[in-house]
């Protein structure tokens, strides 16, 4: 095993609360880039997020499904809204397939178009784009604190690496190792990082994520923590193997033991 000690963390909903920025940039990628018919912007749409966005991002795993599901909760007909919510969640992947073949959407080029949304709104105001995520401050200060004690850290997201790398430097952040989307899986990135590198630990918010790393012979050594802040489903503090702890932010200071 290497000397190389590394605590790995997700992003999204583990050091930043991105909802407003997903929710944002995603109305404006369906304005501005999807070219769809069946929507219709309105202006007061940008100024918060509906109910039926936040309950159903902890579903979400890519971020190309956050502008399919703004596109279905602006639609002028037939929208996705609270009454038939839980229709969509129950069958939440075939529903997204649906949409994409209804549209004649291909994934990659929907998750396209949201980088051209992010970037769009970082040329025109940098500063307003990152004031829409919400730093979790004990987090951040964790990972100065190991840094501070020679372990390093890495982060492991489903956004893009540039987009995660600007606004972790706005908050004086700087991981080892940022791996976005264009890395590949989770799974995989952690598989090869234990080739160098001693894992402390991996703070996720999505559960299937987890027990996919502890169902890997490659990584099932890796302490896995569920984030209690993150976008996490009702169920998914219950029924918790023994393998994946459950984490609140006022029992990070017990992480700092490890």
């Amino acid at each position: 095993m290497s000397s190389q000690k590394i605590f790995l963390f997700d992003f999204d909903g583990v050091i930043v609360d991105g909802m407003q920025e997903y929710w944002h940039s995603s109305l404006l990628a369906c304005e501005k880039y999807l070219n769809s018919p069946s929507i219709y912007v309105d202006q007061e749409l940008y100024k918060r997020v509906p109910n039926s966005f936040k309950e159903i991002r902890p579903w979400v795993k890519y971020g190309w499904e956050m502008i399919l599901i703004v596109h279905e909760i602006i639609k002028t007909e037939n929208p996705l809204k609270n009454h038939n919510k839980d229709d969509f969640i129950n069958n939440y992947h075939p529903n997204c397939q649906k949409v994409l073949n209804e549209n004649f959407w291909i994934a990659e080029d929907l998750q396209k178009i949201l980088d051209k949304s992010r970037k769009y709104q970082i040329e025109k105001d940098f500063k307003s784009w990152v004031n829409l995520h919400n730093p979790f401050f004990e987090i951040v200060n964790f990972m100065k604190e190991l840094r501070e004690r020679g372990i390093k850290t890495g982060v492991i997201t489903t956004k893009g690496k540039i987009f995660a790398e600007k606004i972790l430097r706005q908050l004086n952040i700087f991981p080892e190792f940022i791996f976005g989307y264009e890395s590949g899986t989770k799974i995989k990135i952690a598989e090869k990082l234990t080739k160098t590198y001693e894992i402390l630990g991996f703070i996720e918010d999505r559960k299937k994520t987890l027990i996919d790393i502890k169902q890997n012979s490659a990584t099932s050594h890796i302490q896995c923590f569920l984030a209690d802040w993150g976008y996490l489903k009702g169920s998914d503090r219950y029924n918790l193997s023994h393998e994946i702890k459950l984490l609140k932010l006022s029992n990070l200071e017990e992480l700092v033991a490890i």
